[in-house]
């Protein structure tokens, strides 16, 4: 009987990874499509993979999470961790990073408003076009997602805590999710727009260019401000 049982799991996880090899390859390029072009999507298809191996082995029905879910959240840390484990940014754009929110930050700080391209680019004494350059290499250079926000996108995940043990884990995540929504609900139309086709729709940038009948590179450029809007007014959860 235990020898039955065990191969049964083991049928049932063979079928799991099975089923799911499409979502990976569907979350490998979606981030693709903010990468550099240097990274392969057989790469990341690859870290996927393994993520997906550990959600099959790690997946607690009883949690009532569904499998996907739980997955989907595996696989892309997965591909994340290996990213970053291969930090191929130039210095000069992590400080470019900074630079922006640092600037975005004190304007707004000053100004009690959102800032404009324009704004910003004169803060940092550059013309509007070094400016835009400065985003697309920033995102495209570094992974910039909810997790730079000092708490990782699992933390976003109503399933994922249900894996979490810690009480006030919950509680921390919990605060985190109202602050960002909060945040992001002042966001620029527009860019409070882009975050969720990306990040709700799980639409590319491409997609997302055609939606809002824009380049790919403008799409990236409003990401990548929108991202150091929120980080800028989220300093308190960055550590």
């Amino acid at each position: 009987m235990i020898k039955a049982n065990a191969y049964s799991a083991s049928i049932d996880k063979s079928a799991l990874l099975e089923q799911h090899t499409v979502l990976v390859k569907r979350i490998a390029y979606h981030l693709l499509a903010r990468l550099p072009a240097s990274v392969l999507v057989e790469d990341l298809i690859q870290s996927g993979m393994i993520g997906l191996l550990e959600a099959a082995n790690n997946f607690d029905h009883s949690k009532g999470a569904s499998f996907e879910t739980f997955a989907g959240i595996r696989i892309r840390g997965a591909m994340l961790d290996e990213m970053r484990r291969g930090d191929w940014t130039p210095r000069s754009v992590h400080k470019n990073s900074r630079m922006i929110s640092e600037a975005i930050a004190e304007l707004e700080a000053q100004l009690g408003r959102d800032v404009t391209d324009n704004e910003v680019a004169e803060k940092l004494e550059i013309s509007v076009a070094e400016y835009h350059h400065m985003l697309n290499e920033v995102s495209t250079g570094k992974i910039i997602g909810i997790d730079d926000l000092g708490v990782s996108e699992d933390a976003l995940d109503v399933a994922e805590q249900s894996q979490v043990t810690s009480p006030y884990n919950d509680i921390e995540h919990d605060f985190f999710k109202k602050s960002l929504a909060s945040c992001i609900s002042t966001l620029p139309e527009r860019e409070a727009l882009v975050l969720s086709l990306y990040y709700d729709e799980e639409l590319n940038l491409r997609e997302i260019g055609q939606v809002l009948d824009v380049s790919e590179s403008r799409v990236s450029q409003i990401h990548s401000q929108a991202m150091h809007r929120l980080k800028a007014r989220m300093q308190a959860w960055q550590s």
